[in-house]
């Protein structure tokens, strides 16, 4: 990895590059809790526009958003209606969209609030948001981390669980987030949560070089995403359904 692959593995993560088991899993359980036949579909981050290919399955009406360059190039070069622009100004009218996507990007966003504001702002009523962010009491951090000015790449134990004043030292690139802070970012937005809960890793490399390691792993780990350990899970999976008008407090007509 040279220094500019690397500033930018670190400001923005790596996006999804091969369709593998693990991305599978999840666009099984966005379909779950999300029609997709024929809706609209935006993809905040969309990265090379993997999950912009797998969306096309099901409807044709797919759009990406990007603020890499190369990443948006090749996600439009692969087919996809691609703009080039940053989550906190979607270039797109009020509810344009069925289905607002975000997979891992809004720890990576200059200001996550105003881009969780931006995708409830383009998606209709009725319409839903589906977001998927890591999880704080996941027990490595898997953006590498700054170590006396220089970016280690790789998953880091337990740098989740240090201080906030101790994490953002060796993390100042990435946020992680608690269920709580997680539904913050929406506490004052016109949606319902559907669903939300935390998910394990796909293990797709380890499946690969150790098939027996790898399929013991799945196995118990999507076991534990039925029990209260879940909250040890790689990421948060939240759903969110966009109201046609901001719920009243419990009781009113």
């Amino acid at each position: 990895m040279n220094e500019r692959e690397a500033d930018q593995a670190a400001l923005r993560g790596n996006p999804s590059f091969v369709w593998r088991a693990g991305q599978e899993r999840r666009l099984a359980l966005v379909r779950r809790y999300v029609p997709l036949d024929q809706r609209r579909v935006l993809d905040v981050g969309c990265g090379v526009g993997m999950y912009m290919q797998a969306f096309k399955r099901f409807t044709p009406w797919v759009w990406g958003v990007e603020v890499e360059h190369d990443r948006a190039h090749e996600a439009y070069r692969r087919g996809g209606r691609v703009a080039l622009a940053m989550g906190e100004s979607l270039p797109f009218a009020d509810d344009s969209f069925d289905v607002a996507f975000s997979h891992e990007v809004l720890e990576h966003t200059q200001d996550d609030l105003t881009c969780a504001a931006e995708m409830v702002r383009v998606v209709k009523p009725g319409g839903h948001l589906v977001i998927f962010v890591p999880n704080r009491g996941y027990p490595f951090e898997t953006h590498g981390i700054y170590w006396r000015g220089q970016y280690h790449f790789g998953n880091k134990p337990l740098v989740n669980w240090l201080p906030n004043f101790l994490r953002r030292r060796l993390a100042p690139h990435v946020r992680v987030y608690t269920s709580g802070g997680l539904r913050r970012l929406f506490a004052h937005q016109p949606v319902r949560v559907v669903v939300h809960t935390q998910i394990f890793a796909g293990y797709d490399n380890i499946v690969a070089r150790y098939p027996r390691l790898g399929g013991a792993l799945r196995r118990l780990t999507y076991a534990l995403e039925r029990t209260p350990l879940r909250i040890l899970g790689l990421s948060h999976f939240l759903v969110l359904r966009v109201l046609s008008h901001p719920e009243g407090p419990p009781g009113s007509p």
